[in-house]
């Protein structure tokens, strides 16, 4: 078999341009496109990892501030807490403050009530007190109770002990006014008389004596003279009765069993004021 030499040169020659000109037009390109692709896929890579590490920035700084919002938000809740506890104790305060005025006004208003009742009483306890006394003096003795009281007080003065008899003879003898009689009914000649010769007899002197009436009070009678008071009236009688009065009043007021009842008034002895 003949080789055919010149066919074979054609065939090489062709298949040289053949490979020339794959190279030239086909796979150049092709390694080109591969290069630009590897470069931009390694450009996102690196894209994807600066915005994969922004992401993971932007979340920690997320975190943070999640953190110190959690921190503020907890300050904020004890703050309101302790603002809210102290507004709740102010307005206790200021209900137990209420509280406690309405209550002292309350006592006072029962304080006052206790008073007008127990000078109500009182009133009418003198009334009826000079009523039944002058009524039982005139049938029993047919004396009025205002001549009962003069003759009282003089046969007390006559009665006074030691001491106060020694003090009241001490400002007769150092005054320079008359002594004064003061009552709250006019005295009669002989009610006068009977004081007077009392003090004369009793400080065995000529005792300078001037009678005033004083129609405002509680029947009684009463001698000053230097600063010197000596005084008998039923208005002791009066206070003491008071005084049980308002405790029996107190005791009503509360739930006690048992409760003592006002006893008995008792006569008070005559009375030397310095």
């Amino acid at each position: 078999m003949l080789i055919d030499w010149f066919t074979v040169g054609a065939q090489v020659l062709n298949f040289l341009v053949l490979v020339w000109l794959l190279k030239r037009f086909l796979y150049k390109p092709i390694l080109n496109a591969i290069d630009a692709r590897e470069k931009r896929i390694a450009a996102e890579l690196a894209d994807a990892d600066t915005k994969k590490a922004e992401s993971q920035k932007e979340r920690d700084e997320f975190q943070a501030k999640n953190k110190a919002f959690d921190g503020q938000r907890a300050a904020l809740m004890a703050k309101v807490a302790d603002e809210a506890k102290a507004e709740r104790e102010r307005l206790l305060g200021e209900a137990h403050k209420e509280v406690d005025e309405l209550r002292a006004k309350q006592e006072s208003s029962l304080r006052s009530e206790r008073t007008r009742l127990s000078v109500e009483i009182t009133r009418l306890a003198t009334g009826e007190v000079f009523e039944i006394a002058r009524k039982a003096l005139a049938d029993l003795a047919t004396v009025s109770l205002e001549e009962r009281i003069g003759e009282v007080f003089t046969r007390r003065l006559r009665e006074m002990d030691a001491k106060a008899k020694a003090s009241l003879a001490g400002a007769l003898r150092t005054s320079s006014e008359p002594a004064v009689v003061r009552s709250t009914f006019d005295l009669g000649t002989e009610q006068r008389a009977a004081i007077q010769n009392a003090l004369n007899e009793d400080f065995s002197a000529e005792i300078h004596v001037r009678f005033e009436t004083v129609p405002v009070g509680i029947c009684g009678i009463e001698m000053t003279v230097n600063g010197q008071k000596v005084a008998w009236n039923i208005a002791d009688y009066l206070s003491t009765l008071e005084q049980k009065v308002g405790a029996f009043v107190d005791a009503q007021s509360e739930p006690a069993e048992g409760a003592a009842q006002p006893g008995p008034v008792e006569m008070p002895p005559l009375r030397s004021v310095a």
